[in-house]
This record gives structure tokens, sequence and C-alpha cells, in this order.
């Protein structure tokens, strides 16, 4: 159930509200997104993995249901005037469905490697307990030793990205209807 109505408009409620009542606000947040999407130097499984995890803390079921080799390349499209899915950079191969459902089990799953693994305890932190994180040497010493000085403010950006947006759509009542609703193969799990 929504928690705001809308501008009266054709789209989607989530899509209504996301360029309605707060344009330049939408803007800001849609660029953000593209650059998390597009500019990352990050591998689709270590992005996918951080990203899996903040949408199991965040609840946002759209997010939850969004897999990136359907989904990227339409949500990438509905952002651009020009309609390109510019994935950036090979990242490597996409995430299969057994990837995704493990995500929650990170800890344990040995579909994981020390990167990906490390990227989504990253996540999940950032999510749950930002406060104690900076002062966490042993943390620090790790992320260190798996990721570039780049790399980790790469990540932060898209793991905090994630975090506004899922939270976002999830806390007004508009998982169901969100531009980012992913594919309908998808909508059925």
């Amino acid at each position: 159930m929504s928690r705001v109505v809308p501008m009266p408009r054709t789209d989607a409620p989530c899509t209504a509200l996301w360029h309605g009542l707060r344009p330049q606000m939408s803007a800001a947040a849609e660029a953000l997104s593209r650059a998390v999407y597009q500019e990352t130097r990050l591998s689709f499984r270590v992005a996918e993995g951080a990203r899996m995890r903040i949408a199991q803390i965040n609840g946002c079921l759209g997010c939850n249901r969004f897999r990136l080799e359907d989904d990227l390349p339409r949500y990438l499209a509905q952002m651009d005037e020009a309609g390109r899915a510019d994935f950036g950079a090979d990242r490597g191969p996409f995430p299969p469905e057994e990837f995704y459902q493990a995500v929650a089990d990170w800890r344990v799953s040995p579909l994981f490697s020390d990167r990906e693994r490390l990227a989504i305890e990253y996540a999940e932190r950032i999510a749950e307990s930002p406060r104690d994180l900076p002062y966490d040497d042993a943390f620090w010493t790790r992320m260190h030793g798996q990721f570039t000085e780049a790399e980790i403010v790469d990540l932060t950006y898209s793991i905090t990205g994630w975090i506004a947006t899922g939270r976002f759509v999830h806390v007004l009542g508009f998982d169901g209807s969100c531009p980012i609703e992913p594919a309908a193969q998808h909508a059925a799990e």
C-alpha cells in the first residue's frame, strides 16, 4: 500500500512519485543509480553480492527480484533518453540464479570468492552497523587486502546508493510498482 499519493500521471505510481513530486531530487537519484551501474569497475559478481544483501536487508521486493542479466538493460534504457544500456567495461559473467539464492548464507556458501564474501560483509555492515565500521582496524586491513582505494570508494557509493533507493521504494510502499520492477519471469518467483 502506498504511503503517499503520487501526482496524477499515466505512469506507474512509483514512477509518478519519483518524477512528479520532486523531479530535481529524482534526477539526482537517477544520476547516482546510473553511475553505480555504468561507471563501476567492480565485477558483476562482487557488485551483485553486495546489492542483493542490501535488497534483503531493506526488504525491497523489486530489488530482491531484480536480476542483472535480465533486468539491467531495460532499467538503464528506461533512464536514458536514447534508450542505451551501457554496462561499462568488461565486468565478468553475470551471476547465475544460484548465486542470488545463496547471498543470505554468504558466510558459509561455497559459491563466493573471498572478495565477493567481503563485499557482501561490507554491505551488511554499512546497512546494519555503520557507526562502528570506521573503527574496526582488522576489517579495514582485510578490505585493503582485497580492494584498491578506488574500488572501496566505488563499492561504498554503490552500497549507499542501493540502501537509499531500496529504502525509499520500500518505506513508501511502492515495491510492486517501482520503475525497476524486474522482468516478468522473476515476478512469479
